[in-house]
């Protein structure tokens, strides 16, 4: 059985928000996968000072989520490839019905 992959949130920046009274990513946004020190496009979190938001998924941050993503300025499209538009566990919102034979 295939393990589903849960990616959490490294960014450039950070800010508080008073209402939920909790820290959520602001700038350039990475997928990361708790236990690696690196994004998932391959940027090592130190030598990027990359911010680890452990506590945001990564379908929190992506803009039409409407969720985290309120100070987001960019999401990386090496990740969002990579960890999926939608974040994990969504179906593709089209399917084939009429193959070629």
């Amino acid at each position: 059985m295939a393990r589903t992959r849960r990616y959490d949130v490294a960014a450039s920046g950070g800010w508080w928000d008073e209402e939920d009274n909790r820290r959520l990513p602001a700038g350039e946004v990475h997928a990361w996968e708790q236990g690696t020190n690196q994004t998932v496009c391959g940027l090592s979190l130190h030598r990027s000072q990359l911010t680890r938001f452990p506590g945001v998924t990564w379908a929190d941050v992506l803009p039409e989520s409407g969720g985290a993503a309120d100070a987001v300025r960019r999401v990386c499209p090496r990740c969002a490839a990579a960890a999926g538009r939608r974040g994990t566990g969504a179906r593709p919102s089209w399917r084939r019905t009429n193959p070629r034979p």
